[in-house]
């Protein structure tokens, strides 16, 4: 009888892993083939070859890149570097790419950048935050860009219990900011449960110096956020499940959903076009070629534009796809004035015309 109670326990353990695994495959577009789109002009960015996981572009014209990003998980072309921010000016015919100096007395060497978010001040200081993780934890990185000498100037380590596992930060004043977090669990192995299970625990957290706290949860992996050029709304995408969730932001910073856009797609960073207030989210068609990655069949790269956000029926169209012969594992796609930025996570970036 014991034997039997043991068997049939673990047929329905299987049986239920195996459920689970089935639409684990289903989430990541395991079988999916992205579809051709191209832009009427693209090349590659030179001296961009590690990751350009995100892009922040200052109403100026000059974006910021995060580079050499290391995930659990993921592939990692260099390993034994560090992370770097890069800046490029889109007013320049032919925008060049530049590594910024960082101050002495920051940890430069375990530097691990993701998500970043840039703040201008009164007194139009530019600060750029950054998620990092130093030996695999994470912490927010506090700069002030220095324009003239093209470098960034180390201000502060910010950590708190509820920033852990963070993957994008969106700054909406000094020291305020909104992040996610993409994982509950930091465990590698838990982590793989957690995905398996689709438990759903993730959230965005707010953060200030005087309050940290849970602004909004239920997202199976929350990934990029932003906000709406208005900075009523903020956005936030849920990788796994393949949506953007639209949140209203209150005087007290709390969120409350508004409304979920299905992409159909594995939504990953966020920016909003300062033109027209469209959402462009970087995107991997088949998340199963970014997890198991195998170079002869690589992870394609897929860009979306969301316009008309908040009515019944938003505008979804592709701006830009490929099968990963010419870009890997699209991260992020940010616009200025017709120019298009396209990151990924560990390999080359794009500077297109549209």
């Amino acid at each position: 009888m014991g034997r039997l109670m043991v068997l049939t326990l673990l047929g329905v353990g299987l049986a239920l892993i195996g459920k689970r695994l089935v639409a684990l495959r289903q989430r990541a577009n395991a079988s999916r083939e992205v579809e051709p789109v191209e832009p009427r002009y693209c090349h590659l960015i030179e001296g961009l070859e590690n990751g350009s996981e995100d892009i922040d572009i200052l109403p100026s014209g000059l974006a910021f890149i995060s580079s050499g990003l290391k995930y659990p998980g993921m592939p990692n072309f260099a390993p034994n570097e560090p992370g770097q921010i890069f800046l490029i000016d889109l007013n320049e015919p032919n925008p060049r790419v530049q590594a910024l100096n960082i101050s002495d007395g920051f940890d430069k060497a375990s530097f691990n950048p993701h998500g970043i978010s840039t703040f201008i001040d009164e007194d139009h200081t530019v600060y750029l935050y950054v998620v990092n993780h130093p030996h695999m934890k994470s912490t927010v990185e506090k700069f002030k860009f220095e324009e003239k000498q093209r470098s960034l100037v180390h201000l502060k380590t910010i950590k708190h219990e509820l920033l852990k596992s963070l993957n994008d930060i969106v700054v909406l004043g000094p020291e305020q900011f909104y992040a996610t977090r993409d994982h509950y669990f930091t465990n590698f192995f838990l982590v793989l449960l957690e995905i398996i299970m689709d438990l759903r625990w993730t959230y965005v957290v707010f953060y200030s110096p005087g309050e940290v706290k849970v602004a909004a949860k239920g997202f199976s992996s929350a990934n990029g956020i932003t906000v709406s050029l208005d900075k009523k709304y903020i956005y936030a995408a849920d990788v796994t499940a393949q949506n953007i969730h639209v949140l209203k932001k209150h005087e007290n910073w709390d969120l409350t959903q508004v409304k979920v856009i299905h992409l159909g797609t594995l939504v990953d960073n966020l920016t909003v076009d300062p033109d027209t207030g469209d959402i462009w989210a970087g995107c991997h068609p088949n998340g199963m070629k970014l997890l198991i990655y195998n170079p002869e069949d690589p992870p394609g790269s897929e860009v979306l534009r969301i316009r008309n956000v908040l009515s019944e029926k938003p505008k979804i169209s592709t701006e830009y796809g490929n099968n990963g012969s010419v870009i890997q594992g699209s991260s992020v796609a940010a616009v200025y004035h017709g120019k298009l930025l396209i990151g990924t996570v560990f390999h080359k970036a794009l500077y297109c015309l549209f």
